[in-house]
């Protein structure tokens, strides 16, 4: 789909393509982000947030730039504001299978899927990155979304702390490889538990740093 904005920099109003959507009649803008596209272990997953047109999207930034804390403060923030969420998890399993780029196109999708059952389905989709989510719903793809879009801000808090949790609770199954602190990132001390001890059941055998370790 071609583009109906022209993309800004990142210092400007981040809820303007929000507005402009509701402009032109759309009732139910969501923004897409996923978050675990890099770790050696564990799921990724997506959130799909709309917020409601008179909110204040000021707060909602790029998860990567904020702490724990201040991610656990904006998601209550994302609630109080009234808005529907819809979380997606493709696992490991299925990233060996289809690879880490169609994986996260369906945690989207099903993201999607999710905000449909417990609110009304998106009209329109703000998606973070260059693909557009394979459904038959209006789409814009902007790259760095989280700088241009609050809505897209607000599924990466949401779909980070999501993650995070789930991976905490990897931790408590499988604590030799510190799941707990990097996330299933490959730091060094995840790296050398990996060339220790081998993969886990939750580790991404076809990743460059895991599959080396596969009998």
């Amino acid at each position: 789909m071609s583009s109906l904005f022209n993309i800004l920099p990142p210092d400007h109003d981040n809820f303007q393509f929000e507005r402009k959507l509701h402009r032109r009649g759309y009732t139910c803008v969501a923004g897409t982000d996923e978050v675990g596209r890099g770790p050696l272990a564990g799921p990724v997953v997506a959130a799909c947030v709309s917020l409601p047109p008179e909110c204040d999207p000021s707060p909602f930034v790029d998860s990567k730039n904020t702490t724990h804390q201040q991610r656990l403060k904006l998601a209550c923030l994302i609630h109080e504001n009234g808005a529907a969420i819809g979380i997606g998890v493709v696992s490991h399993k299925r990233i060996d299978d289809i690879n880490i780029l169609q994986a996260s196109l369906l945690a989207m999708k099903l993201a999607v899927y999710h905000h449909t059952a417990t609110a009304l389905r998106p009209d329109y989709l703000l998606v973070d990155g260059k693909f557009e989510v394979p459904l038959q719903i209006a789409q814009q793809a902007i790259i760095k979304g989280e700088s241009y879009s609050g809505s897209i801000a607000a599924a990466s808090i949401i779909a980070k702390l999501y993650r995070d949790a789930l991976m905490n609770t990897l931790h408590q199954k499988y604590p030799r490889y510190g799941f707990c602190h990097n996330k299933g990132y490959a730091t060094r001390f995840h790296r050398r538990a990996i060339a220790e001890h081998g993969p886990c059941p939750v580790h991404r055998l076809s990743f460059k740093g895991v599959r080396e370790f596969v009998l």
